[in-house]
């Protein structure tokens, strides 16, 4: 974002410098208590009505860009398997565009990667949510961090964006449908007061309705192939409680642009690039991923996620680390580097489970699978660290 000049626009219209503080039972993971605010990396808090028209108006004022409002694709130009541009509809009539790379940018229901055929993974996500704009909120010590609630399986939201109003939402285990088919505002509203330390949501307007999905399955689409890639949302799907939507499809815009330009701009062997971006595309995002999957399953903290939280809500350094992660700027193996296992064990007294060790060190593939009590004990298998 600050490389494009999106950064500076965005504090233009007011957009929020995000951090988090995170509440779990173990107790509050406030990561800015030591580093101070705007000192860990954020990104921006920001609504998509304000956020899109920035986008095209940058992408419109670009060298080279033709920008088309109002045109639908609904096919593909191919030649011997390879995709050599799109065809579709205008206000003025069909219309064909061809070139030697063709992107879909075109969200989780992407035409384009429909239209490819790339092949795909679907994990089921079994929690559901629904959220609201509030104007006037009152945040606590009139900051203007979010809070993230992790309820052990349900969630929450209160992020503070632009203009002084804040979204306000609640993800939550499918167990508790019922409640929300019966009532779903009254249902949402009672959810959001029953928060540990939570927003003051009748102090404040709402200025929206209570929006929502209850099924919002994670994608994953193989990103590239003949003449074509793909990003965003139509290269992975991922679970809307991680927030990395916006940010894996800038990134991913990043990475094809890296792989690719030399072979566009210089006439190279362009399938050889796609390829690179595919294998960028999974190092990058395929652990984080992978992590993001298994949570959606809405099952209890597991032993080594509960034993991360706690450390981060009792060390301020573990908390910056914590937040870090959260960002997606570090990898699952320099997460759960030796070093801060070691300190997480000083922290917090406890020592994983040697089950869950081997799959710190790749001896068992796949997440942990030994829950957390859900009173925040210790689990009966460990032992005190020394």
């Amino acid at each position: 974002m600050a490389e494009l000049g999106l950064a500076d626009a965005l504090d233009g219209i007011g957009a929020i410098r995000n951090s988090a503080d995170y509440w779990t039972k173990w107790g509050w993971i406030r990561p800015e208590a030591e580093a101070g605010p705007g000192v860990l990396p954020h990104g921006y808090s920001v609504r998509r009505e304000s956020l899109d028209p920035v986008l095209r108006r940058m992408a419109a004022g670009t060298e080279g860009v033709d920008l088309r409002l109002g045109h639908t694709v609904n096919k593909l130009l191919t030649e011997d398997g390879r995709t050599t541009g799109v065809a579709g509809t205008s206000a003025d009539g069909p219309f064909t565009l061809r070139a030697p790379l063709v992107v879909g940018a075109d969200g989780k229901d992407s035409t384009v990667a429909r239209l490819t055929g790339a092949p795909s993974e679907t994990a089921e996500n079994n929690r559901f949510s629904y959220f609201a704009y509030f104007r006037g909120l009152r945040h606590p010590e009139g900051r203007t961090c979010a809070r993230v609630y992790y309820l052990d399986p349900d969630n929450a939201y209160v992020m503070p964006n632009e203009d002084g109003v804040t979204v306000v939402a609640a993800v939550l285990s499918k167990t508790r449908l019922d409640d929300f088919r019966e009532d779903i505002e009254g249902a949402y509203l009672d959810f959001i007061r029953s928060l540990p330390e939570g927003p003051e949501i009748d102090k404040a307007e709402r200025i929206s309705k209570v929006i929502g999905t209850v099924n919002y399955p994670l994608i994953a689409r193989q990103p590239s192939g003949p003449g074509f890639a793909l990003i965003g949302d139509a290269a992975l799907t991922s679970d809307p409680l991680s927030a990395v939507g916006c940010a894996w499809a800038m990134q991913s815009a990043s990475w094809l642009v890296e792989t690719t330009a030399p072979a566009l701009s210089g006439g190279g062997p362009l399938d050889g690039a796609l390829a690179d971006y595919a294998k960028r595309h999974a190092s990058e995002t395929g652990g984080h991923q992978h992590l993001i999957a298994d949570y959606a399953l809405a099952r209890p903290f597991n032993e080594i996620e509960a034993f991360m939280f706690e450390g981060a809500a009792r060390d301020t350094r573990l908390a910056e680390h914590f937040h870090l992660f959260g960002s997606r700027l570090m990898t699952v193996e320099d997460y759960m580097a030796p070093e801060i296992v070691a300190r997480t064990e000083k922290v917090t007294g406890w020592s994983l489970s040697e089950d869950s060790l081997r799959i710190l060190s790749g001896e068992v593939p796949g997440a942990a699978t030994h829950p957390a009590r859900t009173d925040g004990a210790r689990p009966e298998s460990t032992e005190a660290a020394r």
